[in-house]
């Protein structure tokens, strides 16, 4: 693969949040079932410990034990010191079993653009098709979102748009604390603009968006409202950070049963009617809704999301 051909299509229902400094929860991310899982080098590892941590992570990575989520690595962003040391280390490594290295606190198309040469020098240097390791950017503050349309189109490798609610509760002076979690005193939806543009964004450049953690871990009910609506709008997955958030993750971003069958039965109308009418077809009426070509991109997008294509 070069970094020009296309993305591999994963599975982001659930992202799990894996502390690269800890063996413990290392092994604990091999049982859980997950679609996909990032391995931490910036905000769960401490200054001190991150030389440390790539360490821990190329260890794991060659160890293995997991099977079938897609696995990736978060490098510290470009304000910071070790970012291409972070790059060189892991993928120099590990790099045959990484998926897609996650970049943070992305601010610009040219933060991508620089993260993408570095990751092509250090496959080549490793030995790797130069583009087989994809990238995950995170839009977590004002001037991200501001720019995510040049953002994501910034390189051929990338294949998510992630929100990071976190910092971009703190870029905009939101009152809150709970990472996540709705604003006191604000009745409507706080992160509804946001993941909107995000995803706009991220479809207009055939990307997959997902949103970020909701860290209240004992608050289920809590996560899985938030879960349902960024779902509803489109998004593919979200990150989960906690073993009990994993089950609720992947349900909710499945479709259901009867979404399921409705979208089969939609192209499969609309396919019989467009070959009875030569290939010239408007509207058609399905369970009593007229559907058209817009209709039936729904329902293609649905059973994507499914596993059926």
């Amino acid at each position: 693969m070069n970094a020009s051909q296309p993305r591999p299509i994963r599975a982001r229902r659930t992202v799990l949040a894996v502390p690269g400094s800890s063996q413990r929860f290392i092994a604990k991310s091999r049982e859980l079932p997950v679609d996909a899982l990032f391995l931490d080098l910036e905000d769960a590892v401490a200054p001190a410990a991150k030389a440390q941590a790539r360490g821990t992570i190329v260890a794991a990575l060659n160890e293995g034990g997991w099977d079938g989520p897609a696995i990736t690595v978060r490098v510290n962003d470009w304000d910071t010191q070790w970012t291409t040391q972070d790059v060189l280390e892991v993928v120099g490594g590990a790099g045959g079993h990484i998926d897609a290295i996650v970049l943070p606190k992305v601010r610009s198309a040219e933060q991508v653009i620089a993260l993408d040469m570095v990751l092509g020098q250090a496959e080549a240097s490793a030995g790797l098709p130069v583009g087989r390791i994809g990238l995950e950017v995170q839009i977590e503050d004002a001037q991200g979102l501001q720019r995510v349309d040049a953002i994501a189109a910034a390189s051929p490798r990338l294949e998510t748009l992630v929100f990071g609610p976190g910092d971009f509760m703190a870029s905009m002076g939101m009152r809150g604390l709970s990472v996540g979690s709705q604003i006191d005193g604000y009745e409507s939806d706080a992160f509804h603009y946001v993941l909107a543009r995000i995803l706009v964004a991220a479809r207009a450049n055939s990307l997959q968006a997902i949103d970020g953690p909701y860290v209240s871990i004992r608050d289920l009910p809590g996560f899985r409202a938030s879960a349902a609506k960024a779902a509803a709008l489109g998004y593919d997955g979200k990150w989960v950070v906690h073993p009990s958030q994993v089950e609720a993750g992947n349900q909710i971003f499945t479709p259901d049963a009867r979404q399921v069958e409705r979208a089969e039965r939609i192209i499969a109308a609309y396919a019989q009617a467009t070959d009875q009418a030569g290939g010239a077809v408007g509207a058609i009426v399905v369970d009593d809704e007229m559907v058209d070509e817009a209709g039936v991109k729904v329902a293609q997008a649905i059973l994507a999301k499914a596993g059926r294509r």
